[in-house]
């Protein structure tokens, strides 16, 4: 009788517990990635570089991707410390520059065999009113088209390793605005452009769903705030 009072009183424990966990927001999903790889753009700062900890503390080889080397390789060396994990690189990618973006896809289709997750979170932020190499609104061109151009060179990969993920990091500041398909390239307002990059964000993803369907590759548009 004593055992089975103790085996409900400590079910009825670990139940408040765990809602008391996703009430506070904290993870409590503890699958192990072993032997996935996981690309993740940005993950030198931010939200970009917890999540790389996160996942690298699952076992996952995870491979930032950012334009700066200095401050990727200081991630990568922090990144390791907190995950106790050493299978954590970095690779040099330019989203403002698609030129950048096919020779950052060679060479990672050269060097990595696997692809199960690719984490589209480095951004440009809605305060820059800028362009990019290629003419293209900085906001836009980095948030949108940049991981557009990423996500299609690699697809071929992330259907090889199916079952395989795309996550585009999108904000809820998307609704605010509509896409205009007769001017992409909109820069007048910066917030504007970056509320556009968002939506567009999202109809990506939804258009990679679609025709992933049945072949592994599954797309889920994320708003992490």
């Amino acid at each position: 009788k004593m055992y089975f009072l103790y085996t409900i009183i400590a079910s009825l424990v670990s139940f408040f517990i765990l809602k008391w966990l996703k009430k506070r927001r904290y993870c409590t999903d503890l699958k192990r990635l072993d032997g996935k790889t996981v690309l993740v753009t940005g993950g030198n700062s931010g939200i970009g570089k917890e999540t790389a900890v996160a996942l690298a503390m699952r076992g996952a080889r995870v491979i930032i991707a950012c334009r700066d080397v200095e401050k990727a390789e200081k991630a990568v060396r922090e990144i390791k410390f907190k995950s106790r994990s050493l299978n954590v690189c970095h690779m040099e990618l330019d989203l403002a520059n698609l030129k950048s973006v096919r020779e950052f896809c060679k060479n990672f289709l050269q060097r990595e065999k696997r692809l199960n997750i690719l984490i589209n979170n480095a951004g440009g932020m809605p305060s820059v009113l800028d362009w990019t190499d290629d003419g293209f609104s900085m906001c836009f061109g980095v948030n949108h088209l940049g991981h557009f151009l990423l996500t299609n060179l690699l697809l071929p990969r992330l259907k090889e390793c199916a079952p395989s993920r795309v996550i585009p990091l999108t904000c809820s500041n998307y609704k605010y605005q509509k896409l205009d398909f007769r001017d992409l390239n909109y820069n007048l307002l910066p917030f504007f452009t970056y509320c556009r990059s968002k939506l567009a964000n999202i109809y990506f993803s939804q258009e990679l769903a679609r025709i992933t369907e049945g072949k592994g590759v599954t797309s889920y548009a994320v708003h992490p705030g």
